[in-house]
């Protein structure tokens, strides 16, 4: 099972990170080249076109490392696809339709700049950014469906009756979907940002490395105070249908009120260690007064029981994607403040090095936050149906499954990365010249 779990969590780690050029990426680009042509903006133009490059690079190694999951749901885990393929193929099944979609009419984009007129070529890239959308959703609602599932009848260990709208729209499917959807415009944007943040750290003040930071940078501002929201919402929700995994985020050992929020810390042997208790916290926060009821990890039987280790992972990932999610809502607001002031990001060194720091830390939240809703379901595969250690394969190989997966996304990463080398080398020949779009004007 060690072997079967850490493979399954790099690869998804490795295609999360994809996700949000595949869901949002594609905005920004439709919003550069939307500005570009409604104001004969240049340096948007060739903003949207490079862009698009990029998009098409990352879309294709997001396909290698899906399909790769596709094979591992498989190959690791044959007890939940043996057992619940029938619901739970169902969101990947929808997926696939609009991973295909998405594929057409990226490449119609891409192969439609010297082809189309301008405001056709934007209208044949809004069906990317739809279908990124619809893609995510359908993975989020499989993902939701193991935190709570719906939608079937379990007669003598198999499933029947199974109704695709109720698995899809499953209890947990509202709260993750929107958490995700923002967070993927989250990370696009402060991503994106960083890299011209960097240009603009090394004293590059022309337009295009400006309008490069402010258009994500922008959007990523907006979307943040959002983001904070409906993960407060959702962390109730959690609260409410999903205790165990509540108790693990707040080290809650037994039910009790006025329980703390606890900042850092690890669990052993039945209780909270060095952690920085805030009094009343957690029950304020989950019930609006400190005499909330949570319920502890006693409740849960001892032989479905995540281990500590588990519960200290779930705990602090949660308390780092709280932490650098503090970090962008400041940096949004500094920007806010900075644009209702002078109309323009704002001057001096710090800020750029911020926006480095906020693409790195936007990362970090969004893996962080996977691992809450992954380990924090733990020894569940399926809650209340399908424990991992009954999922996972019985094969002896898995450690070499896992080396060979490791070379190939080795071999991905380099290709990826020599691509986007490539192409920046590329357009740092053509420099500031006439950009090669060929309407706009």
């Amino acid at each position: 099972m060690l072997p079967a779990r850490e493979q399954m969590a790099f690869t998804l780690g490795f295609h999360i990170i994809l996700v949000p050029f595949g869901l949002a990426f594609t905005f920004l680009m439709l919003i550069a080249e939307y500005r570009g042509l409604r104001r004969g903006d240049e340096a948007a133009l060739r903003l949207a076109r490079q862009w698009s490059h990029v998009a098409a690079v990352l879309f294709a190694v997001g396909a290698v490392s899906g399909t790769v999951l596709s094979f591992e749901l498989g190959l690791l885990w044959p007890g939940l696809m043996g057992r619940f393929g029938a619901a739970f193929g169902i969101p990947f099944a929808i997926e696939g339709l609009f991973f295909f979609l998405e594929a057409i009419f990226i490449a119609v984009y891409i192969y439609g700049w010297d082809r189309l007129r301008g405001r056709a070529h934007f209208w044949t890239g809004v069906p990317v950014v739809i279908a990124g959308i619809g893609g995510t959703l359908s993975v989020v609602a499989a993902n939701a469906w193991m935190n709570q599932p719906a939608g079937f009848t379990l007669r003598d260990g198999r499933v029947t009756d199974v109704r695709p709208l109720a698995v899809i729209f499953n209890g947990a499917f509202w709260y993750e979907a929107l958490h995700m959807l923002l967070a993927g415009y989250m990370v696009a944007g402060f991503l994106t940002a960083a890299v011209y943040a960097r240009a603009v750290h090394r004293d590059r003040t022309d337009r295009h490395a400006r309008l490069g930071l402010l258009i994500p940078l922008t959007m990523a501002a907006i979307i943040t105070p959002a983001q904070i929201v409906v993960g407060d919402i959702a962390a109730r929700e959690v609260f409410h249908r999903e205790p165990a995994k509540f108790a693990a985020i707040e080290l809650v050992p037994e039910t009790a009120t006025h329980v703390p929020e606890i900042l850092g810390g690890y669990y052993r042997d039945g209780r909270a260690h060095l952690g920085l208790p805030i009094p009343y916290g957690a029950s304020i926060l989950s019930g609006y007064r400190p005499g909330t009821e949570i319920l502890g990890l006693n409740v849960v039987p001892v032989e479905v029981r995540p281990s500590d280790h588990e519960i200290t992972v779930t705990h602090l990932a949660f308390d780092v994607m709280i932490g650098a999610g503090m970090f962008l809502l400041a940096l949004s607001a500094w920007f806010a403040l900075a644009w209702w002031r002078h109309r323009d990001v704002p001057r001096g060194r710090w800020f750029p090095r911020a926006t480095i720091a906020a693409g790195i830390l936007v990362v970090v939240a969004l893996e962080a936050g996977w691992v809450v809703t992954e380990v924090g379901r733990q020894p569940w595969t399926v809650v209340g149906h399908l424990l991992t250690r009954d999922a996972v394969t019985r094969s002896g190989d898995v450690w070499l499954f896992f080396a060979a997966t490791l070379l190939l996304y080795a071999a991905v990463a380099a290709a990826t990365v020599h691509a986007l080398r490539v192409l920046r080398r590329r357009w740092h020949e053509q420099g500031a010249g006439p950009p090669d779009v060929p309407y706009g004007r």
